[in-house]
This record gives C-alpha cells, sequence and structure tokens, in this order.
C-alpha cells in the first residue's frame, strides 16, 4: 500500500464517479481504477461497489475512509517536526484549538512559552471539540483548549481561565438602557449564537445559561466565528451572548458590552489532554499556565 493509492482512494470516495476523480487527480482513468484495484487486491476486501451507472462505497470502504483524516494528518506532522528540526527547534508540542477561546489570554500564554522556553515549537490546530478529543485519543495532539468538560474517560479536563459572559449589544438599542440586563429582557429580541457543530462547547455553555429563563430564545442564526457574530450585531440584525475577552477584540466599534443582571455567569475554558503521565516538555507547559493565572 503506497501513499498514491490511498490519494486514488480518497478522490474516489469523495466523487463516488471515476471519470471525475480521474480528472480531479490529473490522471487518466486507467491508472486510476488499477490503483484502487491493488489497493482492494492489498486489503482482501471490494472498498467500491461499482455498476454501469453508479459508484457507492461499500462498508468496508466508509470504515476504510474514515481513517484517512489520521493517516494523512500523522503524516503532515511527521513532515512538521522534520522541518522544525531542520530550523533548530529541539521539540515540538502539538496543541489543539476548540471553541474559539479568549484571545489575549491565549496570545500572551504563547508569548510567555516563546520567551521561556524558544526552542520548543507549538503547532497550532483548529478543530471540532469531537476532532479534538479523538486526536487527543489518537496520540494526533498533545494537548488542548476547549469550553466543555464532558469528555468522556481517558481524557483529564482542568478549568484554566474564566471568562465573564456579556451581552453584544449594538449602538442605540433599547436594552443599553439597563447596565445589567435581566436576561428575560434579553429573550424578547433576536439572538446570533456559536454552531453547536463548529463550537460544540461554548453552545452548550450558553444553553445552560439560557435554561434559567423558562422562556423559548429566538434564535436568529448560528455563526462559526466571533467575527461574523460581532458583524451581525453591529448591524442590528440580533444580540450576542459571548465571553467579555472576545467583545474587547473585536474590531466592531458599534457593540456595546452589557453584563446579564445578578451573578454574571462564567464562560470556562478547559485544558483537556491524555490522562497519562505528560511528557516533561508538556508538563512545563501546563506548569506555565498556572504561572500566568497567578500573575493575573
Amino acid at each position: 500500500m503506497e501513499l498514491r493509492h490511498l490519494r486514488c482512494f480518497i478522490a474516489v470516495a469523495e466523487e463516488l464517479h471515476f471519470a471525475r476523480a480521474a480528472e480531479r487527480l490529473h490522471i487518466e482513468q486507467s491508472p486510476l481504477s488499477r490503483a484502487i484495484k491493488e489497493l482492494e487486491e492489498d486489503l482482501g476486501t471490494p472498498l467500491f461497489a461499482r455498476t454501469t451507472r453508479s459508484t457507492r462505497l461499500t462498508r468496508a470502504g466508509q470504515l476504510f475512509l474514515e481513517h484517512m483524516p489520521r493517516v494523512f494528518t500523522a503524516l503532515q506532522q511527521a513532515r512538521d517536526s522534520v522541518k522544525a528540526a531542520a530550523s533548530g527547534f529541539q521539540s515540538q508540542l502539538r496543541v489543539a484549538l476548540s471553541d474559539g477561546i479568549p484571545p489575549s489570554r491565549f496570545s500572551t500564554f504563547l508569548a510567555l512559552c516563546r520567551q521561556e522556553e524558544p526552542e520548543i515549537e507549538i503547532r497550532l490546530t483548529e478543530v471540532p471539540l469531537a476532532q479534538q478529543i479523538k486526536g487527543l485519543h489518537d496520540d494526533l495532539f498533545d494537548v488542548g483548549f476547549a469550553r466543555l468538560d464532558e469528555v468522556g474517560d481517558g481524557i483529564i479536563a482542568e478549568a484554566i481561565w474564566n471568562d465573564p459572559l456579556m451581552v453584544a449589544v449594538p449602538a442605540r438599542h433599547p436594552l443599553l438602557a439597563y447596565k445589567r440586563i435581566p436576561l428575560d429582557e434579553v429573550l424578547r429580541y433576536p439572538l446570533v449564537l456559536g454552531d453547536p457543530n463548529a463550537c460544540e462547547g461554548y453552545a452548550r455553555q450558553i444553553e445552560r445559561v439560557l435554561r434559567r429563563v423558562d422562556r423559548e430564545p429566538l434564535i436568529a442564526e448560528r455563526v462559526a466565528s466571533t467575527d461574523l457574530m460581532m458583524a451581525l450585531v453591529a448591524a442590528g440584525f440580533a444580540l450576542g451572548l459571548i465571553g467579555a475577552s472576545q467583545i474587547a477584540a473585536s474590531r466592531e466599534s458599534s457593540v456595546v458590552a452589557r453584563p446579564l443582571a445578578g451573578r454574571t455567569p462564567m464562560l470556562t475554558t478547559y485544558l483537556l489532554r491524555p490522562d497519562s503521565g505528560p511528557s516533561e516538555t508538556l508538563g512545563r507547559f501546563i506548569e506555565r499556565l498556572g504561572t500566568l493565572e497567578s500573575s493575573e
């Protein structure tokens, strides 16, 4: 089995059409069909069910396809490690990011890492939370940051940062009459919230807050980025619910932050890592987080 076999398989699996897959790979259809046949012979099972009218994945093909992202991620990490070593880095930490973590704290933390251990390369990958958890189990990542602690067995989740939850309000909105806005007043207006698929931890924390009031929220839009949320709020399209640091980092000057009435809810960021003894490099990385917290 060679990499060309895997690339051919992915192209056919995604196109489900040999001619289109061959065109995508810039090869003739005959060598593509031969590569798929060689792969199926190597694995001892058909990966595609082919007729004159259609091509579809078999059950074995579907299972094989699920492993492809991990295979190519591992390959890219191997290449990156070699390049890092050639550039003078002595070690590497693979860090996964999910859910839009507080930007100011994270940038301060990265600057501290660079200052104290410039020989350690930190490779950052933004992924959905489910992919981060799977990557931690599969040794694709050493550590991750997310906004959820319900991560299952084999992963440790440690709360590291709390960010006050604020209401992002357009300038000249009636709710700005409140210094602290009651949640039931917020729910009288449309909301723009994070997409649960892209921001699962954030979405679950917001859902817990919204359950405090017996009123169904009017969700105007679900978005995958803070920038889009702030743009929609600035345009007067809806209100947003987001961390204070993320509003502060926004470039939208026409968005005003207001706290909720009563006890201010917190959006918590968690450090996720495999439930095993951390390496010396990762151990120092985690200790540095505590140092940063104590200095604030």
